[in-house]
């Protein structure tokens, strides 16, 4: 499943390693959007647990069978 996460503020993208994998972007709008392929939800509740435990901000999450369907 791919999936699309943003979240308030930025995050650097050296944290990747820690999101499952996934692509960090910083937006311009103060945003940051993590995006990419995850196994299976429990990956999916993992990189989740990893944003409660640095305090971010949850502002979406996305979910679709193919990046950019």
């Amino acid at each position: 499943m791919y999936y699309r996460i943003r979240i308030q503020g930025h995050l650097d993208p050296s944290w990747q390693d820690r999101f499952g994998g996934l692509h960090i972007e910083q937006q311009e709008t103060g945003t940051t959007l993590l995006s990419g392929v995850l196994t299976d939800q429990s990956a999916l509740y993992g990189v989740l647990l990893q944003l409660i435990r640095l305090g971010l901000v949850l502002l979406s999450l996305e979910t679709s069978q193919a990046e950019g369907a």
